[in-house]
């Protein structure tokens, strides 16, 4: 089998071309270039495998005139910059010992054996500049196959990286089919303490990449039965509303939000700081969450845009789809599409009466300003934020008497 540079643009690309000509053929595309160009799918990052050793490979990337970054010297990685475009280059290593979250590994100039140490076999795939394909471990039979099956011995595997637990699910949703690889999943399981050892930012990585999958339901219940979840933080996920909003995306085109996604789990706050989201994620599922019935297939269109100026468009429409996800009738589906409508084309108004017009009209300075203003901006939102500027003001004296009065 070969890939035809011909049809692959970034094989042709002339970053790609200046990085392959640097390492004078020395050099194959290995792991998800290869296996998402067999697999017609867009490639994005493209990871380099070589026999020569780190310090040669910055000699001949400088010689040139590509920039070379020591991302990862001790395990043999150096970044090649070309036209802007980063390209990890790493060299073929062997593991000499493992302690579940990085090796220690020495260099080689065995394809086999690189081959050996990766996770996957649709992983473990080679290709040379002409398209020329290299399969030491199965790969190619897996690829067609959609098998998301470990290189050699998977307690092995998993026992030098555990997240390659995690890495099993996330695959099998993006490159599997059917069922999980037995082995592969008895193995996950039995070493599933060992995701204890991760940082949270290598599992909400991983994770929210698995939550992006077109279908990850089907996955989360499994990790769920053999005891993963409750690992990482997740120990009583709502499926049946993560399916139902994946649904929802795949019928209406929308494309997957996979924090949003994790808001349909019910996550509590622990899963946030085991997985160690950034503050701003944290707010948004915590802001997703509360008062979840008031965004209703039959609010009405005035009242929806009081709410998305109370909300937020963000949060007006996070609540909007996990209620979605919620509604079992697909006969309200045309209701929730006309409410996302009404919030896309939402140009949230300006309050235009400020401090200094709450002092003018007689309110002493101080905290009765904040409470005036907000009373007269609630009455300006219930009215449908009125542009008619001699009735705000006229409501803006008559609560300002009101707080004189207190």
């Amino acid at each position: 089998m070969k890939l035809d540079p011909a049809r692959h643009a970034w094989m042709r690309s002339p970053a790609c071309r200046k990085v392959m000509a640097a390492l004078e053929n020395n050099a194959r595309f290995v792991g998800g270039a290869v296996r998402n160009a067999l697999m017609g799918q867009p490639v994005d990052d493209i990871d380099i495998a070589t026999p020569l050793p780190p310090d040669r490979v910055t000699a001949k990337l400088t010689a040139a005139g590509v920039k070379a970054v020591p991302t990862g010297i001790s395990h043999g990685t150096v970044t090649a910059v070309a036209d802007g475009k980063p390209f990890e280059i790493t060299t073929l290593r062997r593991d000499v010992r493992s302690f579940g979250r990085h090796a220690e590994v020495v260099f080689t100039d065995d394809w086999r054996e690189d081959a050996q140490r990766r996770d996957f076999t649709i992983n473990a795939l080679y290709a040379d500049q002409a398209g020329e394909i290299f399969d030491f471990v199965g790969g190619l039979e897996d690829l067609p196959a959609r098998r998301v099956r470990f290189v050699g011995e998977p307690d092995r595997r998993i026992a030098e990286d555990y997240l390659r637990i995690l890495r099993l699910f996330r695959f099998h949703v993006w490159y599997g089919g059917g069922p999980l690889d037995r082995a592969a999943l008895a193995a996950a399981a039995a070493g599933r303490a060992g995701l204890r050892q991760l940082s949270g930012e290598r599992i909400a990585k991983e994770m929210l990449k698995l939550l992006a999958a077109s279908s990850p339901a089907f996955a989360l219940g499994a990790m769920a039965e053999a005891g993963i979840l409750s690992e990482i933080g997740l120990a009583a996920p709502v499926l049946d509303r993560l399916e139902r909003l994946a649904l929802i995306d795949r019928t209406h085109g929308f494309l997957p939000d996979p924090l949003l996604r994790l808001a349909s789990l019910r996550p509590d706050a622990a899963v946030a700081e085991r997985w160690r989201l950034s503050n701003a994620q944290k707010d948004r599922l915590a802001a997703a969450s509360k008062a979840a019935g008031i965004v209703a297939p039959s609010l009405p269109h005035g009242e929806a845009r009081k709410l998305l100026y109370r909300l937020g468009v963000q949060t007006f429409n996070d609540r909007l789809f996990l209620n979605w996800a919620g509604d079992a009738d697909p006969g309200h589906d045309g209701a929730w599409c006309a409410l996302l409508e009404i919030a896309d084309f939402f140009a949230s108004p300006r309050f235009p009466l400020t401090g200094r017009d709450a002092m003018d009209a007689g309110v002493p300075e101080g905290p009765q300003v904040g409470k005036v203003l907000a009373e007269v901006e609630e009455w300006w939102i219930e009215s449908g934020f009125p542009a008619d500027a001699f009735a705000l003001r006229e409501r803006l004296k008559r609560a300002a008497r009101d707080a004189v009065k207190k």
